[in-house]
């Protein structure tokens, strides 16, 4: 849903039970967090199904910075990135 016309232009995504918000930067850079502090996701979202995920995101052509793995933190996930470079990981704690 787009509300581009408010107070507070910004966009709404849905999927499943999480909404994303998105706002207008009025053209300013975007700095990701692993270029300010050397590391680190700019939004992390809790996700069960990832292959499945990580494939409709490959057909959609969304960038796939890293790809569904196990990390040395227990968690399976993989990233993606956006088109302002912001890094967001999908993924789950395994055991």
């Amino acid at each position: 849903m787009q509300f581009l016309d408010a107070n507070e232009p910004h966009i709404c995504l849905y999927r499943d039970t999480t909404e994303i918000i998105l706002t207008k930067t009025n053209g300013q850079n975007v700095i990701p967090n692993r270029k300010l502090y050397g590391y680190g996701y700019d939004a992390y979202f809790i996700t069960k199904n990832q292959e499945e995920l990580q494939e409709e995101l490959i057909n959609s052509n969304v960038k796939i910075v890293r790809n569904l793995d196990n990390t040395d933190y227990n968690n399976k996930e993989f990233v993606i990135e956006d088109i302002d470079g912001r890094w967001i990981a999908f993924g789950i704690k395994v055991g």
